[in-house]
């Protein structure tokens, strides 16, 4: 397995969009409100070059917010080439940067990659055309089809963002969703639940009663079915929820935000598996005691959040009998057993 990127950011909230969606606020989001330069990036670098990392990780530098190919092409060239000295060197391996599905051609993807780009994720949000439309998207659904056409084309990695929650959406519509990303073979996925932020039109419908946003429940549950859409087709899902901050945190207005969000989607999987694979193994087991084995990492999500997972395997009476070791070795999600005396 390669190792993670060592990710050095930039946020471009707001820049190169031609249109303000319904949901958005970039400034609350990223907390950035200043416009970077390429002088800036190229210091930034350096000062993170510097920091203590694992020498075997990739370093990457990312830029986020914004739809990357929708600035003007100097604008891009500004920003690209001040990475380009730490290209040269090896210093820095690859670029990544987020953009929309209608801003990317043969020319753009070909462009990108000769720029170093490695990655280019694609907001998509949702697969369906009445969502997209009440949400000012201003793209259609087959736009994601040509992106990834033209991305594959040029040998760029494909990153795709969804959202659940957003106005008029239907469950359904985002699983079918889920599954025509799925289709497309992305090399990774974010998975977002809608927020009402502050000073953004999604607010002002909010507050005239027009949306009413998933509770936390129902944005876990709907998130964990689509984390097991990608799983099963080995696809990652490297987000899960947005990035907790302080300056997020006080302009919610609503919606299910936890800072622990990927955490209650992850336990909730795995209650279902570990659920599943006891239920299985208590009908064979002949009363013999069993050796649960986990991966050390996931002693947390079979626990659950205050314990909760854990006491409703304990309720249904799945832990009777039952050890659990953390087994060093196994992969994440992996549930193995043995019998003994």
């Amino acid at each position: 397995m390669n190792p993670s990127p060592f990710i050095i950011p930039f946020f471009i909230s707001h820049q190169g969009c031609p249109h303000q969606c319904i949901f958005c606020n970039q400034h609350v989001i990223t907390g950035k409100r200043q416009q970077v330069s390429a002088a800036q990036v190229g210091v930034e670098i350096k000062r993170c070059l510097g920091w203590p990392r694992e020498k075997k990780r990739p370093v990457q530098v990312a830029f986020y917010g914004g739809s990357f190919t929708g600035l003007d092409e100097q604008r891009q060239q500004e920003l690209l080439g001040a990475v380009q000295p730490f290209l040269e060197k090896d210093v820095v391996q690859s670029i990544r940067v987020s953009t929309r599905p209608d801003y990317i051609d043969g020319h753009r993807a070909s462009w990108l990659r000769d720029q170093g780009v490695g990655i280019v994720e694609l907001g998509i949000q949702s697969f369906e055309t009445k969502v997209l439309t009440l949400c000012r998207r201003g793209h259609r659904p087959e736009q994601v089809d040509e992106a990834f056409l033209h991305l594959r084309r040029a040998g760029l990695l494909v990153g795709g963002q969804l959202m659940v929650g957003l106005p008029g959406e239907s469950h359904s519509g985002v699983i079918n969703g889920a599954r025509r990303l799925a289709a497309l073979r992305p090399d990774m996925v974010r998975i977002y639940p809608t927020l009402v932020l502050k000073n953004s039109p999604l607010a002002d419908l909010y507050h005239g009663g027009g949306y009413r946003p998933l509770q936390l429940f129902e944005a876990v549950a709907l998130c964990s079915r689509l984390k097991a859409i990608f799983f099963r087709e080995q696809i990652p899902v490297i987000r899960l929820g947005l990035q907790p901050s302080d300056s997020l945190e006080k302009d919610i207005i609503a919606g299910p935000y936890h800072p622990a969000f990927g955490e209650y989607v992850l336990a909730r999987i795995f209650f279902k598996r570990v659920r599943c694979y006891l239920s299985a193994v208590q009908r064979k087991r002949n009363n013999r005691k069993i050796r649960l084995m986990l991966c050390p990492a996931d002693q947390s999500v079979f626990v659950g959040q205050k314990k909760c997972s854990l006491q409703r395997l304990t309720a249904l009476g799945l832990l009777q009998g039952v050890d659990v070791v953390y087994q060093p070795g196994l992969s994440r999600m992996e549930i193995r057993h043995e019998a003994f005396s």
